[in-house]
């Protein structure tokens, strides 16, 4: 039987990037995404074909009853869990300095990407706990956090401070896992080439044709896929609670 990996907000950009080279490795994708299967039917169709057996459910993480229902389904269905890969994101809806930041707008970035996440990788852990041991670990969970993690954007903190959070967040279920079997990662997308970066195109294209990133093109969601793949893998099991950037090098401090 194929291993079975969840990705949130796996219909598009980043996250579908993941479940498709996942797929490619074997697995069957559980996708959670709060858009509906209908714009998105081309990219399940191919994940489909190439696996019929992945599933799309059709939910917002940060509700409870989605996620405690959504994960009694993988488990009725597939009877465990491999890998959770914890990509549902949102940015602000609108680019506002921090001064003026509102708590509505706090409360919905911070919801999403940090409480949604924290519940649904307790749900997963809590299921791989049951599991038996597969060689050297029992599961994998995957963050996808940013760039932005640790670089100021006063125009969108509180997308800067979900992250941040998101960060810890892998440190403190890594310290907890790690002696059960359960690895946690994360990896930290810089600019990346989907539908969250389209408003600022023509800014990043710039910074990228200027040599402010060392690597000279923008990032691909597959580049994304690629790494995860890696952390998913028998070659990534005497690590956790770390992080790679797959940023083109914007993380390098230059003189």
């Amino acid at each position: 039987m194929n291993k079975i990996a969840i990705i949130t907000g796996g219909s598009r950009g980043i996250g579908y990037g993941i479940a498709h080279k996942l797929v490619e490795d074997g697995y069957t994708a559980a996708i959670l995404d709060i858009n509906g299967l209908a714009s998105y039917q081309e990219n399940f169709d191919e994940l489909k074909a190439m696996n019929p057996d992945c599933i799309y459910y059709q939910g917002d993480i940060t509700d409870r009853k989605v996620r405690e229902d959504f994960v009694a389904l993988v488990v009725k269905r597939f009877g465990r869990i491999d890998v959770l890969v914890n990509n549902a994101g949102v940015a602000p809806k609108v680019r506002t300095d921090i001064l003026e930041m509102t708590e509505e707008s706090f409360d919905y970035v911070v919801g999403t990407n940090l409480r949604g996440t924290m519940f649904m990788t307790q749900l997963a852990a809590n299921q791989m706990l049951c599991q038996p041991w597969e060689g050297e670990k029992r599961g994998t969970i995957i963050n996808v956090g940013s760039a932005y993690s640790t670089v100021s954007s006063p125009n969108r903190a509180e997308y800067c401070m979900s992250k941040a959070g998101l960060s810890m967040l892998t440190t403190v279920y890594a310290d907890r896992l790690a002696g059960e079997g359960i690895l946690v990662h994360e990896v930290r997308p810089g600019v990346i080439d989907t539908d969250m970066t389209k408003v600022v195109h023509d800014k990043y294209s710039r910074m990228i044709e200027e040599g402010q990133f060392p690597i000279k093109r923008w990032g691909y969601p597959e580049d994304i896929g690629n790494v995860v793949s890696l952390m998913c893998s028998e070659k990534f099991v005497y690590t956790t609670g770390n992080y790679i950037d797959v940023d083109g090098g914007f993380h390098i401090r230059r003189m």
